[in-house]
């Protein structure tokens, strides 16, 4: 298999009760007609979901078959040997809020039937006013949490962010977490779909039905030792960095190699418009960068080109 290009994958839109149309107002996404789309699957390898390439020499593999057949040219010999690509990367649009849920850590999460899930949040655009909540407030012990969540009053013991612009925000699993509305994010996270909803703002579902909640769950993950936690602060280019993926921001003034060795990267614009291998790519496009094409260069189209680059840590020697 030669490779040439950058490969481009279909986004998956994703039905959500809180969603809303802004994948096709803002990012001139397809959207099925009619509905309230609250995600879009941008690049996923799960059972249930998965991304397809969208066109060049590989048109209709699934990522899957990628990770399978063509794992050390298109991902690099230095990857982790999980069974599935390790990432699952989404743009979210909050047109109203997220239920108050958590992630289970790795420690408990195949006990409960779940998997672990890691993630961070790049805040593409909130609204004004917009907000999230993450961690718990000050002096709220698990006692107190456990009577708020028996009096429906959960929100009185989360911690609220007003968000702006071009922020973002680490959301390590254990951490009790809820998107306000206003809210278009970018997430990466590990490769999960895990979540245990504990408050759901006593609201139904599409199914007019109040939405499940897992409060036994939750309980059992949620870090009771987690309090206010804040935005995070960029290191240099850095957002994020964990065992399961590094995030970064570039400002992009010249043209810039996609990797320093061979391994893939991930890219969106996040202001701007860009170009690789001869493709543009305007904001919340997502393209991956082949290993074999590692020094592939990263092209501004625009004075403020700003993109997330997206990759994953390699292991130690």
């Amino acid at each position: 298999m030669t490779l040439k290009d950058p490969i481009v994958f279909e986004p998956l839109a994703m039905e959500r009760v809180w969603g809303g149309r802004r994948l096709e107002t803002h990012l001139h996404k397809a959207l099925p007609p009619g509905i309230s789309v609250g995600e879009s699957w941008e690049i996923v390898d799960r059972v249930e979901a998965q991304s397809v390439v969208h066109q060049g020499p590989l048109q209709g593999k699934t990522l899957h078959e990628l990770w399978t057949d063509h794992r050390d040219e298109v991902f690099g010999a230095g990857v982790n040997g999980s069974e599935r690509f390790p990432l699952l990367i989404k743009i979210l649009d909050a047109r109203d809020k997220l239920s108050v849920q958590v992630h289970p850590p790795a420690a408990i999460a195949k006990s409960l039937g779940g998997e672990a899930k890691t993630e961070m949040w790049y805040f593409l655009h909130s609204e004004p006013g917009a907000k999230i909540y993450a961690g718990l407030k000050k002096g709220v012990t698990r006692e107190a949490f456990e009577q708020l969540v028996q009096n429906g009053k959960v929100e009185q013991g989360i911690h609220e962010i007003d968000v702006h612009d071009g922020e973002s925000i680490f959301i390590p699993s254990g951490r009790l977490h809820a998107i306000g509305g206003g809210n278009l994010i970018i997430e990466a996270q590990q490769n999960s779909d895990t979540t245990y909803r504990v408050f759901d703002w006593n609201r139904v579902g599409l199914d007019d039905n109040p939405r499940k909640l897992h409060v036994e769950q939750s309980l059992l993950s949620i870090d009771f030792s987690d309090y206010e936690p804040q935005l995070s602060k960029p290191h240099g280019e850095t957002l994020a960095d964990c065992p399961y993926f590094n995030v970064e921001k570039w400002a992009l003034t010249t043209a810039r190699p996609a990797h320093d060795h061979a391994s893939f990267a991930i890219f969106t614009a996040v202001e701007g418009e860009i170009e690789c291998g001869g493709l543009r790519f305007q904001v919340g496009d997502f393209f991956l960068v082949p290993a074999v094409l590692h020094s592939m260069e990263i092209k501004p189209l625009s004075e403020n080109a700003k993109a997330l680059r997206i990759t994953v840590p390699q292991p130690v020697a």
